[in-house]
């Protein structure tokens, strides 16, 4: 069925801080890709955008951050990508909204991408495209672009220049701009600028948790969802001591530490290439290696080690994670669903030894839907860590602080479950948009009770949807947990007991040879 398109010199134009801009409308929905939010010279930090005369078109993504690595295309039945031209020039952020009334006050939610701190973009995932989600919520949807890895995230301010001193963090510094910019602009594209919902998975999700402990950020944002994006030194070093990395760098670029600035002119390819041949002995003895934030006068610090500043506190959160995260990764086991309960404890004993019928008995009460060897598969990346973030969020009555586990088997190998990014198909409305997610009168259900979620905690603050029981905060003590599933439920502290003992035994997924045939014998 053909859509509605519309593109002219008069609409949809739409006034901003630095000048006008004009996007389209696809059926109901304007749309404004590539709008410039900021700019910023490498290692410094990021200044308002030119103002300009006329209308600029923002009908094009804009540049997304250069990367260490060359993509690859590996597994994109279960998480499809987009790749996009790239420039450090990538200040650039995307709008999807229902209204371009400046009255109109709807719930505004900022979408930051994954890939730590070093990889992604805003539009790299299918999935995060911004359209159904606004449609679906009647919510204006952004998603923002920021400097990645060493252009985003390299310490050089003990050389001395002023203008480095906050090196180390410019690409959150993108990240706070692109809220400024939001809060002096998203009016104008019907959206309210005193409620706005920062949320992101993986690395994103880590973005979220580093501007809540962000003072220059403060105010410009009102809730936060983390989505696996709490783990155990993902933004911590344990020395933070840049000089070794970078006198190592300029060494390698014939460059001396009393011409540092000469860094600003090597070529990025050129600049990526010294970092990753001298990264890896840096690396080795425990050295500070650059593409994460580090704590400063600008940031705080990982609120699960210094604490939460008195405004993180008064920050609402949904912190959830899934089922198999990295574990899911790797390959199911073949034939297990016809194995019997003898056969699947006798192959857990191979990697759990003694403790594996204790354990299987806890796996099966924690989801009593799925054969005990996916155990083997369990998250080990993200879900101790989340629970340890919301027990001491929690333990501060200024706002609530939700969980979640997203639990739900994918149409795949027998039953694939849940795996790192597999979720976000289904919280922005895009199971259309990837076809593994489709499961006949059972999927669509689930979609829309998790975009639900976000579209009520947006709004409220407090996440519900159609269907789903009463979804309680959590408290140090009691961890209340909505496991998103077929059937959605709400468990308290399910899982404790199982990672008490499970995670120390816990094998590497990917050594399990489960891309074999498993034959047991009697």
């Amino acid at each position: 069925m053909a859509r509605e398109f519309v593109c002219s010199y008069t609409t949809p134009i739409v006034k901003t801080t630095a000048g006008r801009i004009r996007g389209y409308r696809i059926d109901s929905t304007y749309t404004f890709h590539g709008i410039k939010y900021a700019n910023a010279k490498r290692f410094q930090m990021p200044t308002p955008p030119e103002p300009w005369e006329g209308v600029r078109d923002a009908l094009s993504y804009g540049y997304v951050s250069p990367m260490l690595n060359r993509e690859t295309a590996v597994g994109e039945i279960m998480v499809p990508h987009r790749y996009w031209p790239k420039d450090e020039n990538c200040q650039y952020l995307n709008v999807w909204t229902q209204s371009l009334d400046p009255h109109a006050k709807k719930p505004v939610l900022v979408w930051f991408h994954g890939g730590g701190f070093s990889d992604g973009s805003s539009i790299e995932q299918v999935a995060y495209d911004g359209e159904n989600l606004s449609k679906f919520g009647d919510v204006v949807v952004v998603s923002v672009n920021h400097r990645l890895n060493i252009l985003g995230y390299l310490d050089l301010s003990p050389y001395g220049v002023e203008k480095y001193w906050n090196s180390a963090n410019v690409g959150n510094a993108d990240l706070v701009a692109s809220l400024q910019w939001i809060h002096d602009n998203i009016a104008n594209f019907g959206g309210d600028p005193e409620n706005v919902t920062i949320f992101g998975q993986s690395g994103g999700g880590a973005k979220v948790t580093s501007l809540m402990q962000t003072p220059s950020a403060d105010g410009l944002f009102h809730k936060g969802i983390v989505m696996s994006g709490i783990a155990d030194r993902i933004m911590s070093f344990d020395n933070t001591d840049s000089r070794p990395l970078v006198d190592a760098i300029l060494e390698e670029l014939g460059i001396t530490a009393s011409d540092i600035e000469k860094l600003e002119t090597v070529p990025y390819e050129t600049l990526a290439e010294a970092y990753k041949k001298v990264m890896p002995a840096i690396q080795a003895v425990g050295g500070y290696t650059g593409c994460a934030p580090i704590p400063n006068r600008f940031y705080i610090g990982d609120p699960r080690i210094v604490g939460f500043t008195e405004h993180a506190k008064t920050i609402p959160v949904i912190a959830g994670t899934v089922v198999a995260e990295l574990g899911g990764f790797a390959p199911t086991l073949r034939n297990r669903t016809s194995m019997s309960a003898e056969e699947q404890i006798i192959y857990l004993k191979k990697y759990l030894g003694s403790s594996a019928e204790e354990l299987a008995t806890l796996f099966h009460s924690c989801y009593p839907d799925r054969p005990v060897t996916d155990l083997l598969l369990l998250d080990t990346f993200s879900r101790t860590a989340t629970k340890d973030f919301i027990r001491k969020k929690a333990a501060f009555s200024q706002s609530a602080t939700y969980n979640y586990v997203f639990s739900f088997v994918f149409p795949m190998d027998d039953g694939k479950p849940a795996w790192h990014c597999s979720d976000l198909p289904f919280f922005f409305h895009n199971t259309d948009k990837v076809f593994i997610c489709n499961v006949p009168d059972v999927s669509d259900q689930l979609e829309a009770q998790m975009s639900g979620i976000l579209i009520s905690f947006a709004r409220t603050g407090i996440p519900s949807a159609e269907g789903l029981p009463e979804w309680t905060a959590c408290t140090p003590d009691n961890i209340s947990t909505m496991i998103l599933d077929r059937e959605c439920r709400i468990v308290h502290n399910f899982d404790d007991k199982l990672y008490e003992i499970y995670t120390p035994l816990a094998p590497d997924p990917h050594s399990l040879h489960a891309d074999k045939e498993v034959t047991v014998l009697h």
